[in-house]
């Protein structure tokens, strides 16, 4: 069930190149909150909410953290915030990725884009817990955009792949597909071209894919993010239905 929370910054530090990694403390969220779930987090002088995903959680420590790109005002504004203030939060929102769908995979790839990658590290450490074999392929810009390259080594064997070729092996993350072993189920993160590449050159296999969107109200109510589908709904709202989806379910 999504709530209004208040929660308190317990750490917030720069991991990349326009890369904040965020650590939030509210014990509801850390008790309910699923690999690929959001949060709708208010900032001051913004009248939008921002969606951000859900790197990581500790029921224990009751903490949830979050990473976030700085590539406008209101990340900008996100980023100044202190440790020991608290942020205005809706969460956690939308329906994240399945786990346990069918029979347990033995052996799963996990694929992210940028900022995409923050919420397949979540959904990777709960597989984990599953005894599910993981190898994922995490792609970014350049050296300077790199993070969370050790925590995936920790889960498995991890590719990393950069535009430029300055770190890792040089393209896009479609370009080491040939390079992972086998595996029975797929789970990526991106931005949209990445995902419909990952959907052509894994089709037949079965996938989910997690989309990055705008949002408005991010419950909804407002029909700002939609997606076609192949279903008889013909459209479904990202914030709500989503926002991971099956691969073959959407129209990319």
């Amino acid at each position: 069930m999504i709530k209004k929370e208040a929660m308190k910054i317990i750490s917030s530090k720069q991991i990349a190149t326009d890369t904040v990694e965020m650590v939030l403390e509210n014990e509801y969220i850390s008790n309910h909150a699923t690999p690929g779930q959001f949060l709708h987090i208010a900032i001051t002088g913004h009248t939008l909410r921002r969606p951000l995903s859900i790197a990581a959680v500790d029921s224990k420590a009751r903490t949830v953290t979050i990473l976030f790109k700085i590539i406008g005002s209101g990340t900008e504004t996100l980023a100044t915030y202190q440790v020991g203030e608290t942020i205005d939060v809706l969460g956690p929102n939308g329906n994240g990725f399945p786990v346990q769908t069918g029979q347990k995979p033995a052996t799963v790839l996990l694929i992210g884009g940028g900022i995409g990658v923050p919420p397949i590290y979540f959904l990777g450490t709960q597989l984990k817990k599953f005894g599910i074999q993981v190898q994922s392929i995490i792609g970014f810009q350049s050296r300077d955009y790199v993070f969370y390259e050790n925590e995936f080594q920790a889960l498995g064997e991890t590719f990393v792949v950069t535009n430029d070729g300055s770190y890792g092996y040089k393209g896009f993350v479609t370009d080491v597909l040939d390079k992972t072993s086998r595996f029975d189920r797929y789970y990526s993160c991106g931005p949209l071209p990445m995902l419909r590449a990952v959907s052509d050159n894994l089709r037949g296999n079965e996938g989910y894919l997690s989309f990055e969107e705008r949002m408005g109200c991010g419950v909804g109510a407002c029909y700002a993010c939609v997606i076609p589908t192949e279903d008889e709904a013909g459209y479904k709202k990202i914030c709500q239905d989503g926002p991971v989806f099956r691969a073959n379910e959407v129209i990319l």
